[in-house]
């Protein structure tokens, strides 16, 4: 699992890297074309990841139920995330991610509820839900790469 550790923690930096690029208007705007935006995804990946990992483990999830239903799968923005709200996904994409390996490493995570994602994976524990989160966060960081040529 440890390499599965280091991809998911150095996705999580380059995420933070592009964030930090663009402006909260940026961060919000949604592009001709496209449902979403890049602040969107990020709060997206930070919710899947709670709910893939922690949710389906019998775990509860670190971010608050308002937070999930904002970046909830099928969710789409609703307004202006403001900056405060920029700031506090940009905390939880990394803290989240070192509370994750702590509770890993820690054994928290004994059993896992079998799930088939909406793409066809079948997760049948914890292990494959990380090893799957890289691959869902791999192609929101190509959503992300692709909005930015927009704004």
């Amino acid at each position: 699992m440890d390499a599965s550790f280091k991809i998911w923690e150095t996705n999580r930096h380059l995420y933070l890297k592009l964030i930090n690029n663009y402006s909260l208007e940026q961060l919000n705007k949604i592009p001709d074309g496209f449902s979403n935006n890049l602040i969107w995804n990020l709060g997206h990946i930070i919710v899947a990841q709670q709910g893939l990992v922690y949710r389906l483990s019998g775990l509860p999830v670190n971010v608050s139920e308002e937070m999930t239903n904002t970046y909830k799968n099928g969710s789409k923005p609703t307004g202006q995330t403001t900056q405060a709200e920029v700031d506090e996904l940009k905390g939880l994409l990394i803290s989240l991610m070192e509370q994750t390996r702590s509770d890993y490493a820690a054994g928290k995570f004994t059993g896992y509820n079998e799930y088939t994602t909406g793409t066809g994976f079948h997760l049948a524990s914890t292990e494959e839900a990380i090893q799957f989160n890289n691959y869902h966060e791999a192609l929101h960081m190509g959503f992300m790469m692709n909005i930015r040529k927009f704004i």
